[in-house]
């Protein structure tokens, strides 16, 4: 296959109930939708799922921008190959920026299993005709309000309920939620915003009595040596995310023993080739992982569901229905669970139709290749 053109599209959805992590608070989402064309006029999509802000990472919908249309267009373009590994080591040369690499792997992906008329899913080597999935919930106003919350996604039947925490907002909330539904598959994520200090480990200490599934990237993403320390304390599984965005990473989470259980997001790894790669290198280790996810839109969102399709994903995966997030979705049919699973599409590609005249239109931002004197043409070429 060869990509003759590229576009690019900025597009901002609103979120059905806003929600705050440990950084920041969002009512809304903008990712970056990358379309890739091959020469029989096939068309491919990814997502680049970046926040807009440099809070979870360095990376922003800006840089991502930036990144795409002046390294990422230029290397891809005109560029063949049999595999999308050979189309993805085309800009093997950039360096860190995994959620711009990311969105094109996806598309690349996606192009490469609709040419074979096969589903995304098997092209990955999924097993799975299902995929359970559980939901992200952010820090509330109240406790109320977070018990109303987690009642209401109980309610659509999804079985397992992360909950964000930051310092002053852990040990309370989540007794209260383990009081109410003291069976629930409960698991909490702090996205690294605890230091390694006697204040923190008296709060681990206390939630390992809740039951927890996992306690999820507690202290920033190269305190590696501090998450081996705290694992070796405490019963609960800690879960890294930030900490591992290289296969290198992952080795040494598993040297150090720094936790027993891996979240695999798509984006922060760059792709769903060394996403595939870290899911091989976790089942040989003999660590369970999931899919985590970015509040993606449908396009990403449809990577995630096929790659949760492999059989190392033991865990319920961040693939809750798109209409838990947003009013509309990009693709049809929408992402859908119902009683907390998700089906794995058979179609090929990604398995959705993409709703390219909706994206047209709420863009806010595009770039075609095809309208545009590709720079740095000799980038791919040496």
């Amino acid at each position: 296959m060869r990509v003759t053109r590229v576009r690019l599209f900025a597009l901002r959805q609103e979120l059905r109930h806003s929600f705050e992590t440990s950084s920041h608070r969002k009512s809304g989402i903008e990712h970056l939708l990358v379309e890739v064309t091959d020469e029989d006029g096939r068309c491919g999509w990814g997502e680049i799922a970046t926040p807009s802000d440099p809070y979870f990472g360095a990376e922003t919908t800006a840089t991502a921008w930036d990144i795409a249309t002046r390294y990422l267009v230029p290397a891809l373009l005109g560029a063949e190959g049999d595999e999308p590994a050979e189309l993805e080591a085309t800009w093997a040369r950039v360096r860190g920026h995994e959620f711009a690499r990311a969105g094109f792997s996806g598309a690349v992906w996606d192009l490469f299993s609709r040419r074979r008329g096969i589903a995304l899913a098997t092209a990955l080597g999924g097993t799975r005709d299902e995929v359970v999935a559980g939901v992200s919930l952010g820090i509330e106003p109240s406790i109320d309000e977070l018990l109303s919350q987690v009642e209401l996604q109980r309610a659509a039947g999804y079985p397992r309920v992360k909950l964000k925490i930051a310092p002053g907002w852990d040990v309370e909330p989540v007794r209260a939620v383990r009081d109410a539904h003291p069976d629930l598959d409960l698991h909490v994520d702090a996205n690294g915003a605890y230091p390694d200090d006697d204040d923190s480990a008296a709060v681990f200490a206390q939630l390992d009595t809740q039951g927890l599934t996992m306690i999820e990237q507690p202290f920033a993403p190269r305190e590696l040596v501090a998450h081996a320390a705290l694992q070796a304390r405490i019963g609960t599984a800690v879960c890294l995310d930030e900490s591992v965005v290289a296969l290198g990473d992952l080795r040494t989470m598993i040297r150090l023993r720094a936790g027993r259980i891996l979240n695999i997001k798509v984006s922060r790894m760059g792709g769903l080739t060394v996403a595939k790669a870290a899911h091989d290198l976790a089942v040989e280790a003999g660590i369970p992982v999931w899919c985590g996810g970015m509040h993606e839109f449908g396009v990403g969102r449809a990577a995630n569901v096929a790659i949760s399709a492999l059989p190392g994903f033991l865990l319920p995966s961040d693939v809750s229905g798109s209409d838990k997030y947003y009013v509309d979705d990009i693709v049809a049919p929408a992402v859908t669970a119902v009683e907390g699973r998700v089906q794995v599409p058979h179609g090929p590609g990604i398995g959705h139709d993409v709703l390219v005249e909706r994206i047209e239109r709420g863009a806010s931002r595009t770039y075609d290749s095809a309208d545009v004197a590709v720079r740095d043409a000799a980038f791919t070429r040496g």
